[in-house]
C-alpha cells in the first residue's frame, strides 16, 4: 500500500522529465501561429456555386502547393463555402500570396508571335513572304476554331527556353520541323480569315486576365520578378495543366536550374500530338492570364516526360515546377479578404500573452499557498507536472502534424490553468471537510480524493464536450481554441490521478509538512466554526 502511491508519483515525474528532455534532445518546440509570429493570410470565394467535392480537392492542391512552398505550419479550412489560407512566419508573403492565389487552370496556349516586351518598336518574328501571321479554320459542325501557323512563322526569341525530353546526358535529340507537302491543296481563301500584322507592337494591347477565353486568341505578358519580361500573341489552349502528373525543380551541372515533369497516362497522349502540331515553335505555359514561360518544343514524342532549361534561377524554376505541378484548380476562386501580419507585430502579441499569463498565474499560485498553506506547493509542483507535458505534447504536435500555437490557442491554455486549479481547490476543500468532520489528514487525503475526483471528472468532462463541439463545429482561431482547451482538460485528470493523489497521500504521513507552524496543513484545513465555540 505504501508503495503504490511512490511508485505512481515516481512514474509520473520520470514520464513528465522524460518529455521534456526528449523534446528538448530533439530541438522540438511550440511552432507558432499566424498572430504570434506574423505572416500573411487568404479568403479565397468561388466566383460561382461550385459542389463539396470541387471544392475538397481545391483544398488539396491549394494544400499541396502551400507545402511545396515550404510554409510552416501552415492552415486552411474551409469555412462554408470560402477558403481561409494562414501563412504563418511566412517571409516573402507577396509571393506566398500570389502563388497561393493563382487558382485559374493552367493552360498550354501555342505562341503565335512574340511581341516583345512593352516598349518593343515592332514584333520579333516576321512571316514568311506572302504568308498570314495566322489562319483560322472553323471545322465541320460549327466547333471552336483551331488555330495553325505557318512552321516558319514564330522564331523564338534569343534565350528563350527549350522543352525537350528527359534525357540523362547532356545530348539533345532534336527533330528538324516537318517539312510542308507539296503536293497539299491549298487553303480556300474564302473560308480563313488573317490577323493583319501591326506596324507596331504596342498595338496590339493585351488581354485583360479576367478575358483570357481558352478559346480564342489572346495577347499575354510574361511577367518575371513583378516586371514584363515579354508579350506573346497566343492561339487557343491546346492543353490544360491536368495533363501533368508532377514537376520538379533541379540543377543540372551544365544547363544550371531546370524543370523535369511526368505527364499522366491520358496527358502524355495528349502532349505528344500537342508537340508534333507545334515543333521547334514556342507554347505558353498560361496561368491566370500570365505566361509562366513560353520554351520551344524540340521534341516531336516525349513519351511521357520531359525537360525545361533554359536560364532559370533557382527560384524561377522551384516558382514554375510548383505552378505544373497544382497549377489546374476544378474551380475559380477569387481572393476575397487579404490580411498580413508583421513580425513585429506578432512578437509584441506574443510577449503580451507571455506576460499577461505569468502575471495571472502568479497572482494564483501566492493566492493558493496563503489559503492552503504547504497544500499551495503541491499546486505549484502539480502546475510544473501539467505544463512539462502540455509544453512536450505541443512540441510534438508542431513538429510532426503542423499543429500551430495561435493567440487563441494560448487563451485556451491560460484558461485551462483556472480549470487545472479549479481541481485542487475542489480536493482541498474535500479534504477541509474530512478534518472538520474529527478525522486525521492521514486517513482523509486517499478517503477525500476518492470522493472529489468524482466531482473533478464530472467538471473536466463538461469542459471537454464543451471543447468538443467547438473544435467540429468551428474553423480557424476559434478551432485552435477549443483543440488547446480539450487537451489541457485531459492532462488535468491524468495529472490529478497520478501526481497530485499519490503526493498528497506521501505528504500527509510527514509531520514536518501537517504540522510546521506557518505552512502547516493541519492549520489551513482544520480551522472550523465547532472549534471556535
Amino acid at each position: 500500500m505504501r508503495r503504490g502511491p511512490g511508485l505512481s508519483l515516481a512514474l509520473m515525474v520520470l514520464v513528465a522529465l522524460g518529455a521534456v528532455g526528449g523534446t528538448v534532445a530533439a530541438g522540438n518546440e511550440p511552432q507558432l501561429g499566424l498572430d504570434l509570429q506574423g505572416g500573411a493570410s487568404v479568403v479565397l470565394r468561388p466566383e460561382k456555386e461550385v459542389s463539396s467535392g470541387a471544392l475538397s480537392q481545391a483544398i488539396e492542391i491549394i494544400r499541396n502547393r502551400v507545402d511545396a512552398l515550404g510554409v510552416a505550419e501552415p492552415d486552411i479550412s474551409r469555412q462554408g463555402d470560402n477558403i481561409i489560407v494562414q501563412l504563418p512566419g511566412v517571409k516573402d508573403q507577396a509571393r506566398a500570396l500570389d502563388i497561393v492565389g493563382q487558382t485559374a487552370e493552367l493552360r498550354f496556349r501555342p505562341v503565335i508571335t512574340a511581341l516583345g516586351g512593352p516598349d518593343a518598336p515592332t514584333p520579333p518574328t516576321t512571316a514568311p513572304a506572302g504568308a498570314d501571321a495566322s489562319t483560322t479554320t472553323a471545322p465541320p459542325g460549327g466547333d471552336a476554331p483551331t488555330t495553325t501557323a505557318p512552321a516558319a512563322a514564330t522564331t523564338a526569341p534569343a534565350g528563350s527556353a527549350t522543352l525537350r525530353l528527359a534525357q540523362t546526358d547532356t545530348t539533345t535529340a532534336t527533330t528538324a520541323p516537318a517539312t510542308p507537302d507539296p503536293t497539299a491543296a491549298p487553303a480556300d481563301p474564302s473560308t480563313a480569315t488573317t490577323t493583319p500584322a501591326p506596324t507596331q507592337a504596342g498595338d496590339i494591347p493585351t488581354t485583360p486576365r479576367e478575358e483570357d477565353d481558352p478559346t480564342k486568341q489572346v495577347v499575354l505578358e510574361e511577367i518575371v520578378r513583378g516586371e514584363v519580361r515579354n508579350r506573346y500573341l497566343l492561339g487557343p489552349s491546346e492543353l490544360t495543366g491536368t495533363a501533368v502528373k508532377s514537376a520538379r525543380a533541379e540543377f543540372d551541372p551544365t544547363q544550371g536550374w531546370r524543370v523535369s515533369f511526368t505527364l499522366t497516362g491520358e496527358g502524355s497522349k495528349a502532349f505528344d500530338e500537342l508537340a508534333a502540331r507545334n515543333l521547334q515553335k514556342q507554347v505558353a505555359i498560361v496561368l491566370d492570364g500570365v505566361v509562366k514561360s513560353a520554351p520551344v518544343i524540340q521534341q516531336a514524342e516525349f513519351g511521357g516526360s520531359g525537360v525545361i532549361s533554359g536560364s532559370f534561377s533557382e527560384q524561377e524554376a522551384k516558382d514554375l515546377a510548383l505552378v505544373l505541378r497544382y497549377g489546374a484548380l476544378p474551380v475559380e476562386l477569387e481572393p476575397e479578404t487579404v490580411q498580413t501580419v508583421s513580425a513585429s507585430l506578432g512578437k509584441d502579441s506574443l510577449t503580451a500573452g507571455i506576460t499577461a499569463g505569468l502575471v495571472g498565474l502568479g497572482l494564483v499560485l501566492v493566492y493558493m499557498i496563503l489559503y492552503y498553506r504547504a497544500l499551495g506547493v503541491v499546486v505549484i509542483l502539480g502546475l510544473g507536472v501539467w505544463a512539462s507535458l502540455m509544453w512536450s505534447i505541443i512540441s510534438l504536435l508542431g513538429e510532426t502534424s503542423g499543429l500551430a500555437l495561435s493567440l487563441a490557442g494560448a487563451v485556451g491554455i491560460i484558461i485551462s490553468v483556472g480549470v487545472t486549479v479549479d481541481s485542487y481547490v475542489v480536493y482541498f476543500e474535500r479534504l477541509k471537510d474530512e478534518v472538520r468532520a474529527g478525522k486525521t489528514i492521514r486517513s482523509s487525503v486517499d478517503r477525500g480524493f476518492s470522493r472529489a475526483f468524482r466531482t473533478i471528472l464530472t467538471a473536466d468532462v463538461a469542459s471537454f464536450i464543451g471543447a468538443g463541439l467547438l473544435y467540429l463545429l468551428t474553423v480557424g482561431s476559434v478551432r485552435g481554441f477549443a483543440f488547446f482547451l480539450g487537451l489541457s482538460t485531459i492532462l488535468d485528470v491524468v495529472v490529478a490521478y497520478f501526481f497530485t493523489r499519490p503526493l498528497v497521500i506521501l505528504l500527509g504521513r510527514n509531520r514536518l509538512f501537517t504540522e510546521a507552524r506557518w505552512l502547516g496543513v493541519a492549520r489551513g484545513l482544520a480551522a472550523s466554526p465547532a472549534r471556535g465555540a
